[in-house]
């Protein structure tokens, strides 16, 4: 592999070539779109699934106050479930701009934690679908019965609903990101395995913070997120050991002499 592309194109060149892959960015997004707008009904059935098994069995539903309202939420998750399809091709476009600059060890140090992204998201995002939202779900429900002589019911806009499940989705699957945000800032060089040990306390705090931010008030989705947020770092630190140890065996070999010409 070279270790370096021989060629330099200039400014000009290279903006052609970003306005090329933009694009087909935006192309496959809109493609994307159109194709989860078709299936736009089976998608939202799918997102409802979770709301569906916190009612009881028979009861529950979706209300919408605007007669426009369904149409919006429709494309919305046109467009939530479009990006997520042709994120792939997104992804390979801006690596194919970029990794023409790289050097070949750069590469190969930056490529799996482009490979690991979509997975830990995806992570987080089951995450959230199949444990958080029925959790969360069936403790909102809790809070109907009477008072006052009034009964007190559960009736969910669709807007509303497909926003707190894309909040959840987006929260939990941005979050799970945590362990490649910090390897790529201690291959860097910005932070070292020592000074997160050390801030141990202060990261437990901030998770916690950060779970209580951004999931909805209820304790079960703060605890859901903030328990996994806590070992993806100390699996992240576990990680940053055996590159520490790998750097410095590296470090250790020899150099393999150099034959005279």
């Amino acid at each position: 592999m070279k270790d370096i592309d021989e060629t330099q194109a200039p400014l000009i060149d290279h903006l052609i070539e970003l306005r090329a892959r933009l694009v087909r960015c935006i192309l496959a997004l809109v493609v994307a779109f159109g194709v989860c707008l078709y299936f736009a009904d089976p998608i939202l059935g799918f997102l409802i699934q979770p709301l569906k098994a916190a009612f009881p069995a028979g009861e529950g539903q979706l209300i919408f106050t605007k007669l426009y309202e369904v149409f919006f939420v429709e494309l919305k998750v046109a467009l939530f479930a479009g990006f997520c399809l042709s994120f792939p091709i997104i992804a390979n476009q801006l690596w194919a701009f970029v990794a023409p600059g790289l050097y070949a060890k750069e590469k190969r140090a930056f490529l799996p934690f482009l490979l690991a992204t979509p997975i830990l998201f995806g992570a987080g995002a089951a995450l959230a679908y199949y444990v958080v939202m029925p959790t969360a779900f069936r403790w909102f429900l809790g809070f109907e019965g009477t008072a006052g002589g009034l009964e007190i019911q559960a009736l969910p806009t669709a807007n509303e609903y497909l926003g707190l499940v894309m909040q959840f989705i987006l929260a939990f699957g941005m979050s799970f990101l945590l362990p490649v945000l910090l390897l790529l800032l201690h291959r860097a060089g910005i932070v070292t395995r020592e000074q997160l040990v050390g801030a141990r306390r202060y990261v437990i705090v901030l998770v916690v913070a950060l779970a209580a931010i951004i999931t909805p008030p209820d304790p079960g989705s703060q605890l859901l997120l903030a328990i996994p947020l806590l070992l993806l770092f100390e699996g992240s630190l576990i990680l940053m050991r055996f590159t520490d140890r790998k750097k410095i065996k590296d470090e250790a070999e020899p150099e393999e002499p150099q034959s005279a010409s």
